[in-house]
C-alpha cells in the first residue's frame, strides 16, 4: 500500500503521517478486524455485506472462545476476564456503527485519492470490558446501545491492485509454521503472534503457509491458499485433459481444520459449485504436489492471485530453531502465469464483485 493513509479512532481522524501503518495499527489494540477496498475507481466497496457478517461472526467467537482478543480494559491489573462472554449484538445494528465510522473518513480519504487508486478499508472493532460488566449483558440491538460497548476504529490507505496474469505478479509461497488460534475467526492479535514466523520467510517468498505437519497446508498469514489437482495419473494425461474442466479438482483446507473462512474463500466455493468445476474441502498435501497442476492464494484485498512457486522444509519437526538459511527446501515450480481453471475462477469472482459491490454514496 502506498500513498495517503487515514485513521478514524476515538472520534478523530488522524492523517497522513499521523497515521500509522495499517499493521501497526492493528497491533494497538485487541479486537476483530476485516479488511475490504473499493473497486472500479472508488466507486463501489466490494463485498461489504459479507464482510459485516465475518466480523459479526468473529466478535461472536473471540468473545465465547478466546475473549482476551476481544476485550480491551482499562486497568488490566484489577479485572480479569471470563472465560467466555459471548456479545449478544445484532448485525445489522453493528453494520449501521460501523458505516456511522466510515463516513466520516471516507469523504477526506476520497479527496486525496489519484486517479485509478482504490482504497483499502481495514475496520477494527474491540468491545469495552468495563461497559458490560457494569451494565450487564443483554441483547444491543440497536447502534447507540452498541456503540456504548463497541469501539469501532476504521483505518484507510489507497491500495493499486496488481494486474492479474502478468509474470511479475505470481505469488512465491513457502510453508513455515503451524496453524492459528481460534482460526474461524479474524483478530488483530495475529499480526504480533505471526511475526516469529517472519524468520523463516526466504527473500523471495511473498506469502507464508501454515502447516501443521509439514505436509497439509492449511491457509496463508493472511491469505487462503487453493491447489488445482490433475485428476488423471500422470501417464495417461491426453491433450484433450488440459482443455477439459472435469479433468481437475479444486482444493482448500476445510474450515474445521482450523483455517479462516475467507470471503473470497468462500467465493471460490460457490464458483466451482455453480460451474461445475470439481471441488473438495480438504487440505492439499505435499506428498501430492506431484499433481498439482496450478495453485493460487485469495483474500480482501488481493482478491484472487496466481501462485508461481511453492517451498517445503524437507525436515518439519526442527524448523522453530532455525532461520530460512539453515533450512534445506524442497521447491515446486508452476506454469508460467495462471492456469485455465484460475482464470476461470478469476474471471467469475471479478463479475460476482460487480453484482455485490457496495456503492460508496451509502455512507454518506
Amino acid at each position: 500500500m502506498a500513498g495517503s493513509r487515514f485513521l478514524f479512532s476515538n472520534g478523530i481522524i488522524s492523517h497522513v503521517t499521523d497515521a500509522p501503518p495499517v499493521t501497526v495499527f492493528l497491533e494497538s489494540h485487541p479486537g476483530a478486524y476485516t479488511t475490504s477496498r473499493t473497486s472500479n475507481n472508488a466507486s463501489c466497496l466490494l463485498f461489504w455485506k459479507r464482510h459485516m457478517k465475518r466480523l459479526s461472526e468473529s466478535i461472536r467467537i473471540l468473545s465465547n472462545l478466546s475473549p482476551q482478543f476481544i476485550f480491551k480494559m482499562k486497568d488490566k491489573s484489577t479485572i480479569s476476564l471470563p472465560a467466555s462472554m459471548t456479545l449478544p449484538i445484532r448485525e445489522s445494528a453493528l453494520e449501521m456503527l460501523v458505516n456511522d465510522a466510515i463516513s466520516k473518513v471516507l469523504p477526506i480519504a476520497m479527496n486525496e485519492r489519484s486517479d485509478g487508486e482504490e482504497l483499502a478499508i481495514t475496520t477494527l472493532v474491540f468491545a469495552k470490558f468495563q461497559e458490560l460488566s457494569e451494565n450487564g449483558i443483554r441483547i444491543i440491538d440497536d447502534e447507540e446501545s452498541v456503540s456504548k460497548v463497541l469501539d469501532v476504529n476504521v483505518h484507510v490507505g489507497t491500495y493499486v491492485p496488481p494486474a492479474f496474469g502478468t509474470l511479475e505478479n505470481g505469488a512465491h509461497l513457502a510453508v513455515v509454521g503451524r496453524g492459528r488460534h481460534v482460526a474461524p475467526a479474524k483478530y488483530s492479535d495475529w499480526v504480533r503472534i505471526r511475526k516469529p514466523l517472519e524468520k523463516l520467510r526466504p527473500p523471495s517468498v511473498t506469502e507464508l503457509l501454515l502447516s501443521n505437519d509439514g505436509d497439509r497446508v492449511l491457509e496463508g498469514c493472511v491469505t487462503n491458499f487453493f491447489v488445482v489437482c490433475s485428476k488423471a495419473c500422470n501417464e495417461a494425461k491426453t491433450k484433450d485433459d488440459y482443455g477439459n474442466i472435469q479433468s481437475f479438482e479444486v482444493q482448500t483446507a476445510p474450515v474445521c481444520d482450523g483455517v479462516l473462512p475467507g470471503i473470497v474463500r468462500q467465493l471460490v466455493i460457490e464458483i466451482c459449485l455453480s460451474k461445475g468445476i470439481p471441488f473438495r474441502e480438504v487440505a492439499p498435501s505435499w506428498s501430492e504436489h506431484l499433481i498439482w497442476e496450478e495453485a493460487f492464494i485469495t483474500n480482501g484485498l488481493r482478491l484472487l492471485q496466481h501462485v508461481d512457486t511453492i517451498q517445503v522444509p524437507r525436515e518439519w519437526e526442527s524448523i522453530n530453531s532455525k532461520t530460512w538459511k539453515e533450512i534445506s527446501w524442497a521447491k515446486k515450480r508452476f506454469q508460467v502465469g495462471p492456469g485455465m481453471i484460475t482464470t476461470i475462477i478469476r474471471k467469475e469472482i471479478m463479475e460476482k464483485a460487480m453484482l455485490e459491490g457496495y456503492p460508496l454514496c451509502h455512507f454518506k
